[in-house]
């Protein structure tokens, strides 16, 4: 009586008020009361007014997996219950450090999403994508790819769906280049190169055609492909003329900087070193999807590598041939991962950012005038992210200023006969 009176009474009750009324509830009437117990735990686990997580947070989401696994089979929202329940548990389970646990609960929710799926005709599975990401942290690159590649093949005939489908493109690029997979990664890169023109064609964001036409290029150099690479370089500088011409026609809030940030780790992961043992996330993936151990680890690693590019410089300045090339190395993966860090962290991103990318073409112009074979493709691929991030701060002069410089040092200057354009639809057509 005294917790319906609780749950009765007018006037507002706490979220722990509410849990103890629901706890003993759920023991007379477990099919009314226990799905509202896990949603009570879940609310009390996190107070959205202050934004804080209780201290207990993991312990309630524990206990409210348990009161929905609880539920009667034969309850036709058991699944959707505990699904949720899971879901917020393997949040914390991550954000603790316990990410093989949160792991098997990410597999139980596709357990689930396939159950559900199988019953509804709906082609996409939910949880895959948690899944392949939670695979990808373990180092499993080959099983997040076939789980990427299960969840775009049933997406992509879908269309576009706000912009969703593009970051669910990325992952599965990610996913498929950390396995080792050239081929699949230059034909899904091409996927996401093609749907992006179609937006920008359809009045929708020339900036992402434009990150996702220099990823690509950059994606075909990794894997041997040099010719296609310059042919769509060129398409990019044809498109980054208009922008400087014309500007971007839409802003969206952030999202063409997350889509930079997110296009720019491929840029950095090339010349990374190996993470060590633990969570990391796949190469390209965008930062919002990643673990909160990754996240944890992608900001403690920012100190001490800056940390080794500053112990490197005065040996560098002393003897460029054993250390220069090292340097620039180092500095273009501190620049690229602060990037990747700093871009969803504070509106003066850009100033936080331009010195880096600054001394970054520097140290290039130092070892291109120290060893000029070497230091030519260094010096055109630093000017090229940071054409983009001059991009990405809506600088567009200095941006395309950056792309065409670069092009004169990988000796691409000239205009591609024929056309750009036509000889890029040549290219994707062979």
């Amino acid at each position: 009586m005294r917790a319906r009176n609780v749950l009765l009474a007018s006037g507002r009750r706490t979220p722990r008020e509410e849990v103890d009324a629901y706890r003993v509830l759920a023991q007379v009437g477990p099919a009314a009361y226990l799905p509202l117990l896990v949603r009570a735990l879940q609310s009390l686990s996190y107070d959205t007014g202050s934004g804080r997580k209780h201290a207990s947070a993991l312990a309630l989401s524990e206990e409210a997996v348990a009161v929905a696994r609880s539920i009667d089979a034969a309850e036709p929202a058991r699944a959707d219950v505990l699904y949720r329940a899971l879901d917020a548990c393997q949040r914390e389970l991550y954000d603790v450090g316990r990410g093989a646990e949160g792991l098997v609960m990410r597999a139980e929710m596709v357990d689930i999403g396939r159950a559900q799926a199988e019953l509804s005709g709906v082609p996409a599975v939910k949880g895959l994508r948690e899944w392949a990401a939670g695979l990808s942290d373990e180092g499993r690159y080959a099983e997040a790819a076939d789980v990427m590649t299960e969840l775009i093949a049933a997406v992509l005939p879908e269309g576009t769906c706000g912009g969703t489908l593009a970051w669910s493109l990325l992952d599965w690029i990610a996913a498929l280049h950390d396995a080792g997979r050239s081929a699949e990664t230059l034909a899904a890169f091409e996927t996401l190169v093609s749907m992006e023109a179609d937006a920008a064609n359809d009045r929708s964001s020339m900036l992402c055609h434009l990150y996702a036409l220099i990823g690509y290029a950059r994606m075909l150099d990794t894997h041997g492909r040099g010719e296609r690479a310059s042919l769509v370089r060129h398409e990019a500088l044809t498109l980054l003329t208009r922008l400087a011409d014309t500007g971007e026609r839409n802003i969206w809030s952030s999202y063409q900087t997350s889509f930079w940030g997110a296009l720019l780790a491929f840029s950095g992961a090339e010349r990374d070193r190996p993470a060590p043992d633990g969570p990391r996330p796949p190469s390209g993936a965008a930062p919002t999807h990643w673990s909160a151990d990754a996240k944890r680890r992608l900001s403690g690693s920012l100190h001490a590598l800056h940390e080794e590019v500053d112990a490197l410089a005065p040996r560098a300045a002393e003897d460029p041939d054993r250390h220069l090339a090292e340097l620039v190395r180092l500095h273009h993966v501190l620049t690229v991962r602060s990037a990747v860090h700093w871009e969803r962290r504070t509106h003066q991103f850009t100033e936080h950012m331009r010195s880096l990318f600054d001394d970054g073409v520097g140290l290039a112009r130092r070892l291109y005038r120290h060893d000029p074979a070497e230091g030519a493709r260094a010096l055109a691929r630093i000017l090229i992210d940071r054409s983009t991030f001059h991009a990405a701060a809506r600088d567009l002069g200095p941006a395309l200023d950056d792309f065409r410089e670069a092009l004169r040092h990988l000796g691409e200057a000239r205009p591609v006969p024929g056309g750009a354009d036509r000889s890029v639809r040549q290219a994707h057509a062979t």
